[in-house]
């Protein structure tokens, strides 16, 4: 490798050896990058070159019919309001999790089962998910839960890995807009750490609309990742922006890019500093158990207040607006981005404790280093080998850099910390590496999700899809392998290994998913796996149904005018992978039933007349004719 220092100040031509339309036209050829700024010096990759790295490339991505990934890799699905699954390396999108979302497919936002789990936020058919994070025990993944925020609506959900499903909808009292989120990490995840960004009055009664007053401000908000219920809030100074936790299970950390609490674009950009808050959560609940808090308007949950003086939180002043906070796997560093600065600041967390004893002479004592990488630095990831790996926003590019080095660096050493940039397409704002959250960080692939990719795929109009770009880290420099189009802001993503992720072939019939309407049908009289019956009450009725491939269960019933449906089916195959599907035509109404699992959907039959219900899901050869009819008699 090329020992050529790296000149931030270099003409392009001379930091990599290619230009960035060249770079672009030879991966266009290729499919694959070896572009190392810095680490490859001078050099000009050739035909044979690139031919051979592209050949290595397709042999580490390319999974054979019949095999398996490495990894699940979970994708927030934007302002789908969904969660994407994906293998990797092949990056074949495996499935779809309906979450703040209504998804006809499985009926998620239409059955009265997911609406109960959504609550009074069911009213909502938008959302608008960031970041997806998977529950830990002492540090690794332990593949039980899944947690995703919804900013739109101050949402944080839970996905239960077995079966791939949402369980628990929480919506946050007294914030708005929930956007970074992370996990405690040992001795195993007891909270989810969720930041509300935007600054409000406390009450939020519309008589006020001062948000530089005493009274306005946003919060730090932790919850009981098993009760999926509000533990306490922290009130801050500022606003927040993303969030980690450390190895310690002590402290979580936050960045604040609106130290002004401004409401235009000019006063958040004023300071030259932000911070990073850093909240002690032994002290915190030491306080609350101490009966140190207050409650806000309705809400139980307890409050305390965290703004600067506080004994329960510090200030970091970093520069600049800065976005990402990402802990190395080491459990060394927590380091944040400063996006309108060139810089990431490297917290040492060994000195948080002297930090709250006052023993520093200044919050500052505890940045270790500031190196900088590039212009609209966002996000960091790692290796697990002591480098970090930052998307550069308006460089368009992926900065490798080591930690120690850039620590040395900031001492004064003369020391090159930049290993390698490499261009990605275009405008990165998260990234990912494998396993890269826990203590267990594997160094072998990251994700970049590129805002804009104008030009890497066949023109779609004036929308365009977004760019996930799978990269090799395992090796010395790290190589572009593959482009992948996704639609409406993925944001972020999580890799986990594959063994991690333990799934239920067939539902379990005690499942607590459907036991609310196990409890309904058993006050009906109903055995759900054998009757087949319809009983009214007044204008409510309520059918219940077997399916097994490829009937249903009843083939006809009667209901009249007006009256309130619900029908409940109960899918007593007991094959993996035979899911049966519920559709009353004209009347908005669809599920997914699959094996062993019962499902049930509420409407208005407003309309007399012959109305046809058929199976969606493909379930057998005579799938076509697993039909029904509900015939509403005119009122």
């Amino acid at each position: 490798m090329s020992k050529k220092k790296y000149d931030n100040n270099a003409p392009e031509t001379e930091q990599s050896g290619l230009s960035r339309r060249g770079f672009l036209g030879a991966t266009a050829m290729g499919g694959a990058a070896l572009v190392g700024a810095g680490a490859l010096g001078s050099a000009v990759m050739t035909r044979e070159s690139w031919a051979a790295a592209v050949k290595e490339s397709q042999a580490k991505t390319h999974i054979q019919p019949g095999e398996l990934d490495t990894y699940y890799g979970f994708w927030s699905g934007g302002h789908q309001g969904e969660v994407r699954v994906f293998g990797v390396p092949s990056m074949r999108e495996l499935m779809r999790i309906p979450v703040f979302n209504v998804d006809s497919a499985t009926g998620w936002g239409l059955t009265n089962e997911s609406r109960a789990i959504m609550g009074e936020s069911a009213k909502y058919p938008n959302g608008d998910c960031h970041h997806p994070h998977l529950s830990m025990t002492d540090g690794k993944y332990d593949g039980k839960y899944l947690f995703i925020n919804d900013k739109a609506n101050t949402r944080v959900a839970r996905i239960r890995m077995d079966i791939m499903k949402c369980d628990k909808m929480l919506t946050v009292p007294n914030v708005q807009a929930i956007h970074g989120l992370r996990l405690q990490k040992v001795p195993e995840t007891k909270y989810v750490f969720a930041n509300a960004e935007f600054v409000i009055p406390h009450p939020n009664d519309g008589t006020s609309f001062d948000l530089q007053a005493k009274n306005s401000y946003t919060m730090f908000n932790v919850i009981d990742a098993e009760k999926m219920e509000m533990a306490f809030q922290v009130i801050v100074d500022g606003n927040l922006d993303n969030t980690d936790a450390d190895y310690t299970g002590k402290y979580a950390a936050s960045t604040c890019y609106n130290s002004e609490k401004a409401t235009d674009l000019g006063g958040m950009m004023r300071n030259e500093r932000d911070w990073v808050v850093v909240f002690n959560i032994e002290r915190i609940e030491a306080a609350i158990k101490a009966g140190n808090y207050t409650t806000l308007g309705d809400s139980d949950v307890p409050v305390v207040d965290g703004r600067e003086g506080s004994k329960l939180t510090r200030y970091i002043p970093v520069p600049k607006n800065p976005h990402g906070l990402n802990t190395s796997p080491d459990g060394k560093y927590f380091i944040a981005a400063g996006k309108l600065s060139p810089t990431v600041s490297i917290i040492d967390i060994s000195k948080l404790d002297a930090l709250f004893d006052d023993k520093l002479s200044s919050p500052r004592d505890a940045i270790v280093g500031e190196p900088e990488l590039g212009l609209g630095p966002l996000h960091t990831t790692y290796d697990g080998r002591g480098n970090g790996y930052t998307t550069l926003f308006i460089d368009s590019q992926i900065v490798k850099w080591n930690i120690d080095e850039a620590i040395r660096a900031y001492n004064g050493e003369k020391v090159n910390y930049i290993k390698q940039k490499l261009d990605v397409h275009y405008q990165p704002g998260h990234t990912h590496a494998s396993l890269t959250e826990t203590s267990e960080a594997d160094g072998q692939w990251l994700v970049v999700l590129s805002k804009f990719s104008k030009d890497r795929f066949l023109p779609t109009g004036p929308l365009h899809p977004e760019n996930d770009q799978l990269i090799d880290i395992s090796g010395d420099e790290m190589k572009l392998v593959h482009d992948g189009p996704t639609f409406a802001e993925p944001h972020d993503c999580i890799m986990a290994r594959r063994d991690q992720i333990r799934t239920k072939k067939i539902w379990d019939r005690n499942d607590p998913f459907f036991a609310p309407t196990v409890a309904r049908a058993k006050k009906d009289g109903i055995n759900l796996t054998s009757d087949n019956k319809v009983i009214r009450d007044g204008n409510k009725v309520r059918v219940y149904m077997t399916s097994m491939a490829p009937s249903f269960g009843l083939t006809e019933f009667k209901v009249k005018q007006g009256d309130e449906v619900t029908v409940t089916i109960t899918n007593i195959d007991e094959i993996e992978d035979v899911t049966h599907g519920f559709v009353m035509t004209n009347h908005g109404a669809s599920m997914e039933i699959s094996p062993q699992q019962t499902s049930s959907i509420t409407f208005v039959a407003d309309k007399p007349g012959v109305h046809w219900y058929y199976c969606s899901w493909f379930c057998h050869a005579l799938h076509m004719e697993m039909v029904g009819q509900m015939l509403v008699e005119p009122a």
